[in-house]
């Protein structure tokens, strides 16, 4: 079923790491401007993963498993964003040039967050349907 809560969960996951970050400053350099996720290929393309395995799940409604499996996967993947932008933001206080953290460094903690719900949705459903099961 399609209309279930963490279909949102993960959809509002899928917008949030597919558009929010190539609006939104990842980190600021006085000599370069602002850095946004298109700028640096690799950081676009982990977004753009992430939205992807969102918009994937959402689609295996009738595997729970596998969906709660690939959840697992798109948050592993959020972690290794954020240490890398926590990384970065180590890196850009040492600078001699003045530089500022954007607001776009946080979508993968927004994301973990709301992958984190959506796998306690699955779970429920998981636990539900093997309650059912279970009576027959």
């Amino acid at each position: 079923m399609i209309q279930r809560i963490q279909t949102l969960y993960l959809l509002f996951v899928a917008l949030l790491a597919g558009v929010v970050p190539f609006f939104l400053n990842l980190w600021g350099e006085t000599e370069n401007g602002e850095i946004f996720a298109k700028n640096d290929m690799l950081i676009s393309i982990a977004f753009y993963a992430i939205s992807l395995m969102a918009i994937i799940a959402i689609f295996l409604f009738k595997k729970r498993q596998n969906q709660f499996v690939l959840n697992r996967l798109n948050m592993i993947l959020n972690l290794f964003l954020l240490g890398f932008f926590v990384y970065r933001s180590l890196n850009l206080s040492g600078e001699t040039a003045v530089s500022e953290k954007g607001i776009g460094m946080l979508i993968p903690v927004f994301s973990i967050v709301f992958l984190v719900l959506a796998n306690r949705a699955i779970k429920k459903d998981e636990d539900l349907v093997k309650s059912v099961d279970r009576l027959r």
